[in-house]
């Protein structure tokens, strides 16, 4: 089969072993898969990435769980955002038949453990034509809900869960810095919570425009306002909870010095460099920061609900569409934020 495969380094375009599903696996063919900033990272930092993911799991005692685990130096077909199409169901599955369409947690069983599709080296990824999932944990698109759509279940469960995990209720208003794809799913899941008001920071016009599609009640370019000084501005009166979704070096550190004292900073972006703080600050000011991760698997099946009964609208988002042989290309296009939010490959 035909699929992008991350080899040396390069993005390359190549034939790979058809996989055969196992016990309990179902073999599917990928109908829609978005390009994840993780995918992004992963091209141009793929040794930092598994570095990082091995100390984080052996300081944490086994208690820590992450997707970054494959090997570099062999073969890899990204691609973890998707919906696809049962093509056939293997021994001993269940509660799937063939011609479903469905969408799944990015994960699948074998004898040897849990293996992340999309970032093993065994289970290829949705920049293939076809995948090995687990059927226990497959969930069927509801509604004919189109494949692109359903295929953003991942990323806007992501940003379901940093709101979950903050606690933010009604009565209190949040800040979001950084309106990219987590960002804009951190938006559209405090409007579904009822929260206002919403303000969001980004430096891309393109991206501003996005967040007030999602939800957002105010939006600011920083170099003009501070982000801060917005909600001042807008609000000013309720407790505030700080989103933090830019995921570069010095964001953290802003955002405790301009949060107002006990206020709660939820970190979603994901920096894969050395950053720093001044714990003063947050002592000062008795602020919590508190880290996101992924989603939980009820948080997934909502997130996939709440797509297909049009109460969270994805189809703003997706900005762009490509086969396999323009994944390479579509990376560079993401390198340029009012040129895209979300590209989505079809094999």
């Amino acid at each position: 089969m035909k699929a992008e495969i991350l080899r040396g380094g390069e993005m390359v375009v190549d034939d790979v072993p058809d996989p055969v599903p196992g016990e309990g696996q179902v073999l599917v063919q990928t109908k829609a898969c978005g390009i994840c900033g993780s995918d992004l990272h992963a091209a141009k930092h793929a040794d930092r990435m598994v570095e990082m993911t091995k100390d984080a799991v052996e300081s944490a005692g086994g208690g820590a769980t992450s997707m970054f685990g494959f090997d570099t130096g062999r073969d890899l077909v990204m691609g973890h955002e998707f919906a696809a199409e049962v093509l056939e169901v293997g021994p001993g599955a269940a509660g799937v038949s063939q011609g479903q369409t469905v969408v799944s947690l990015p994960v699948v069983a074998d004898q040897r453990g849990i293996h992340a599709v999309g970032y093993s080296n065994d289970y290829p990824g949705g920049y293939a034509e076809r995948m090995l999932l687990s059927a226990g944990i497959c969930l069927p698109v509801p509604n004919g809900l189109d494949t692109v759509h359903a295929a953003l279940t991942e990323p806007m469960a992501v940003g379901l869960h940093a709101v979950n995990r903050s606690e933010i209720a009604p009565g209190t208003a949040a800040l979001v810095f950084g309106a990219g794809p987590v960002g804009l799913a951190v938006i559209a899941a405090l409007r579904m919570k009822g929260i206002e008001p919403i303000v969001a920071a980004d430096f891309s016009a393109r991206r501003r425009e996005l967040a007030t599609t999602m939800g957002a009640d105010e939006v600011i370019d920083p170099r003009e306002e501070p982000a801060i000084d917005a909600w001042r501005r807008v609000d000013g009166r309720h407790p505030l909870v700080i989103f933090e979704a830019v995921g570069v070096p010095g964001v953290i550190d802003q955002a405790m010095r301009a949060a107002p004292s006990q206020t709660q900073i939820m970190v979603v972006g994901v920096c894969m460099e050395t950053d720093h703080m001044q714990p003063f600050m947050g002592i000062t000011k008795e602020l919590t920061v508190k880290f996101s991760m992924a989603y939980d698997p009820m948080e997934f099946a909502s997130t996939l609900q709440s797509i297909a009964d049009g109460e969270l609208d994805v189809d703003p988002l997706v900005t762009g569409t490509v086969g396999i042989d323009d994944v390479p290309q579509a990376f560079a296009d993401l390198a340029n934020p009012d040129a895209h939010a979300k590209i989505v490959v079809q094999p």
